[in-house]
Parts: C-alpha cells; structure tokens; sequence
C-alpha cells in the first residue's frame, strides 16, 4: 500500500513537472545566446504593435494576419492588466486567447508585454480599482510631497495585486500553450523607471532610504564602504538613482520568480534610454539602463535579458551598450523609418542577436513597412547560415554589421590576412544622389565569412573592397572614376596605387555572384556580377534601395 502511495506522489509530482517545463530556453553557442523553441534556434523577425492594437478580438482578428502578410515570424503584444482584471479577482482571458488562437493560424510567435503596475514609467495600464485605491496602493511622490500617477515600488499590497494578475496570466499560458509554445518569452512590466523625481519620496521609500545598503549589492559594486544609502552613495540625483534601481529590481525579480515557477519561458525587461543631456528624473530614472545594469543584475538575477529601446540617434553605440558577454542582444523596440531594414540587418551581423523588432509596425505606411518586409524576406533566407556562424567558433568573429549616413560612412574590417574596407554606397562616384544634395538614406547590411576568402554579403547601399593585409598598409589614395581612370581630383571615389616598391600578395576577386536560399538554406545561384557590376573585380557592391545577398570568393595573388 506505502509502494502504491508513493508510485502515485511521484506520478503527480511529474505531471507537475510538466506544467512547469515548456520547450522554450536561452543556449548559448559561442559567445552568443540563442533562442531555442520546440527544439529549433530562431531569430526572431519582429514587430512591437502599438499600444492599443489588441484591446478588442476585432483588433486582434485584423492586425495578425497582416503582421503575417509583412513578413514578420513574432507579434510583440501588450497584455493589460487592467483588461484582464477589470474587477479585483475577476480574471478575463479572452483577449489572451484570441491573440494566442490567430497568431497560431497565421503560424506567428508571440511576445508578450506584462502592463502591469508600470508602463513607460506610469501605472496608466492598472486597473480602475487599483488606480482609486490610493490608500491601499500608494504612489510615489516627489521631494516635496507631490504624489505621482506612479504605484509606489516599495508597497508590499502594489507588489501582491501586481504578483497576483501576472501569476494568473503566466498559469493560463502554462495551460493552454504549453506544448505548441506560441509565447515564447515574456517581457516584466514596461520601461520601468521614475519621472518627475530621481527616485520615490513616499513615507515607505524614505523609510528604506534610511536602511543600510545590502551586502551582496556593495559587493557586486566592489565597494568596501558600509552604511545607508546615502552614507554610501551620497545624495545627488545618480545616488538617489541607484537606490530606486535596486528597489525597482528587487520587485521585478519577485515577479519573474512567480513567472518561472509557473511557466520557465525566457523573461527579459526593457528600458527607455538615458539620452540628449537629460539627468535621472529626467529620464525615466532608474531602469535597467546601462549604466545600471549591475545593480539589475544583483537584485534581479532571474531576468535572461535587458534590452534596450532605440529611438534616439546613435544607434550603433545604443547596440553596443547593451551587447555585453553577461547580456545577449535583443530589442523590442526601435525607431520604426525607411532605415529600419538596413538597422535590423545590421544587428543580427554585429551583435548576433536574438531579436529585431519596430515599434508601432501595424501603423507603418507602405513604403516603410515594405522596408521591413524586404529586410525580413532576406533575413528569413538567411537565419539557418546565420545561426550556425552565430558566437564566433573561431578565435575571430564569423560575421559583422554595418550601417552607414553621410557623416560615418566608412568601416575597415581586419579579418587575419584579409582587410575589407566597407562604405556607404554614396561614396562611388556615379550616382547623382551622392553630391546634389539629398538626404543619404542609411545604407548597411551584414557580413558572414563562409570560409577562407569566401564572404556572404547582404544589405542595400553598401560597397566593400578587399584587400591583402599588406596591400592596405601600403596603399596611398588616388582618385579614379567610373571607368577607372585617374580622375584628376572631381570624384570622390579614393583607390589605392603604389608609390614605393610593393611587397607581398595581393588579393582578387575571383566571382560576385547574386544568390539566395531555399527553405533548407542551401544556396541558390542567381547570376553574376562582373565586369560594370563589380567595377572591374574592383568591389563588390549593392545600391541603395536595392535588397541582395552577394557570395564573393577571393584569391591571392
């Protein structure tokens, strides 16, 4: 009988188990992270919807299959707190289930985006009954008492209402999409951070102010000084800072371990960015920025993710903030414009990343959204080489991005004995746009090496040379034009000649050929470019507002 009891406890405890197991998972090859579902690595080919895309089944009926016709394979998509519990304890589902039901028809992945306590710093998505009960939630206040629309992160009855919603959504996804995994991560909250203030000012806050910072936190900072937080930090707007971003870790790693003794789907959180001057306060103060991603990091340890929101000129430097060894790269939100194609080519090439998603895509016009939908028609082509030069096998990295404007239109890439010096389009002599004036659309693309001297180039509005190790140490600048000759100083185009007796190899271009690939991701040839098409064997080059993928193999000589 005792045999028979415990055969059945660990029968339950397995089903359990189960519950608790979906197919979903981070895995590292190389130096890159990968996302895993149902036992295949994905890029995800995203787009954020706006806000109130999907707060009806009619919106969520129309906006998904056209998601699917742009050629997006992942919906990011806003759960509302206060649509799924518009009275205390009355959970509605319908909204959830519907996304989840046409995403699957329209074979899309979804990500979903908690709008819980906080949404861009606000408690705007929390629930009429919540929002009237100040008493019971409070919020944050300013230094001189002004309370703001923000729930207060250090209200223990803020943090269970919010624990409570979040808990109820991850157990539903956990019971209806457990095995088809159409969630495939969750995002905490939405750029969460202070406005108005550096940090909460409420009786509660101030009373933790007054604590002594915790042990483990001045020994991820690698500070040997005890005290309460402004004995250790000072008082400044950034001291106060700091406090807040531990707090608002401490509360979001709460939540996430609710998540994951759920539903163990990855969990990211995502920040809006600390640019133009502005200080804490400012900014939404606080977030997982950058600058505090050890503070993050020690209070929230449970979150796979931080991501970045790029809105703001840079973006290069946004990619390079956030593409860290101990955080793979992912964006769910980035500035949505005719650029946006040449951007997300660019950030699978440089950071090998996870994700690439434009905001608002369902509110797109045509020819920015066709942007998209090339860029990803490519990137679809592309993901299964992609994915296996992902993390660099090799000592040496595997692939690399570039985008280019007017002011930086230039990247020297050294890869062993091979030099490739990458430009913008507009720096070739022969095309008009290049010196009447217009606005440089940003040109860029990425960049795989197949094997020795062989490279995969895809982009638009790109132009890469290659060149011996040697022969780019050596090389001065002449100008020539579109035909090669010397052209006396009226183009803008510099190649090299050699002054001095040269030494060593060269390295040629033994074929530029256009070519994509199947569904299996076996490459197809399309045809050749060679004479006017590569200069000569000169380069290899894409024009803008062109799409194309380039295999290029070298020689030496």
């Amino acid at each position: 009988m005792l045999m028979k009891r415990l055969f059945l406890i660990f029968l339950t405890l397995m089903g359990l188990s189960g519950q608790l197991l979906a197919d979903v998972k981070l895995q590292q090859q190389g130096t890159a992270t990968q996302l895993v579902v149902n036992g295949q690595p994905m890029l995800i080919l995203g787009g954020e919807l706006s806000n109130s895309a999907a707060t009806s089944i009619a919106d969520i009926d129309s906006v998904l299959p056209r998601m699917a016709r742009l050629g997006l394979n992942t919906v990011f998509v806003p759960a509302c707190w206060d649509l799924l519990e518009p009275e205390e304890g009355k959970f509605d589902f319908s909204l959830i289930d519907e996304t989840i039901k046409v995403a699957r028809e329209n074979r899309l992945k979804i990500v979903l985006l908690w709008f819980g306590a906080w949404k861009n710093s606000m408690s705007c998505y929390a629930p009429l009954w919540f929002k009237c009960d100040s008493k019971r939630f409070p919020r944050a206040t300013t230094a001189n008492g002004k309370p703001l629309e923000i729930a207060s992160a250090f209200s223990e009855d803020v943090f269970q209402a919010d624990n409570k919603a979040f808990g109820r959504l991850m157990q539903h996804i956990a019971e209806i999409d457990r095995k088809e995994n159409t969630v495939i991560m969750m995002q905490i909250e939405n750029e969460i951070g202070m406005l108005e203030a550096a940090r909460d000012h409420s009786p509660l806050a101030e009373k933790a102010w007054r604590q002594p910072v915790p042990q483990k936190l001045l020994t991820a900072l690698k500070i040997n000084k005890k005290g309460t937080w402004p004995e250790v930090f000072g008082t400044d707007f950034y001291a106060e800072e700091k406090f807040q971003a531990y707090h608002y870790a401490r509360y979001v790693e709460r939540l996430a371990r609710t998540a994951r003794s759920i539903h163990d789907i990855p969990l990211y959180v995502n920040a809006a960015m600390n640019s133009r001057g502005r200080k804490p306060g400012e900014y939404p103060s606080a977030g997982p920025l950058a600058h505090l991603i050890t503070i993050w990091k020690c209070a929230a340890p449970s979150i796979d993710i931080y991501a970045p929101d790029i809105y703001d000129k840079g973006y290069k430097n946004w990619v390079a903030q956030y593409k860290r060894p101990d955080n793979p790269f992912f964006t769910p939100e980035v500035r949505l414009d005719r650029n946006s194609g040449v951007r997300a080519l660019y950030t699978f090439g440089e950071a090998d990343a996870i994700a690439y998603s434009p905001f608002a895509i369902d509110q797109a016009p045509e020819e920015v959204s066709g942007e998209i939908t090339r860029t990803y028609d490519l990137l679809r082509r592309l993901t299964p080489t992609l994915l296996s030069h992902q993390g660099g096998k090799r000592a040496a990295p595997n692939n690399w991005g570039l985008l280019f404007d007017r002011q930086d239109k230039e990247r020297v890439i050294e890869d062993g004995e091979v030099t490739l010096t990458c430009r913008h389009y507009f720096t070739l002599p022969w095309d008009a746009r290049a010196t009447d004036g217009s606005e440089w659309p940003e040109g860029g693309g990425l960049i795989v090496k197949l094997a020795k001297n062989e490279y995969l180039i895809a982009g638009n509005g790109l132009v890469v040379v290659f060149q011996s190790k040697t022969e780019k140490l050596q090389e001065t600048k002449v100008v020539r034009g579109e035909d090669g000759f010397v052209d006396n100083g009226n183009s803008r185009n510099g190649v090299p000649i050699q002054q001095k007796p040269f030494t060593g190899k060269r390295v040629g271009i033994g074929h530029v050929d256009q070519v994509t690939f199947d569904e299996a991701g076996h490459m197809k040839f399309l045809r050749r470019d060679n004479g006017d098409q590569d200069h000569q064997g000169r380069h290899a080059r894409i024009s803008c507002g062109e799409y194309k993928m380039l295999h290029v193999k070298l020689y030496e000589y």
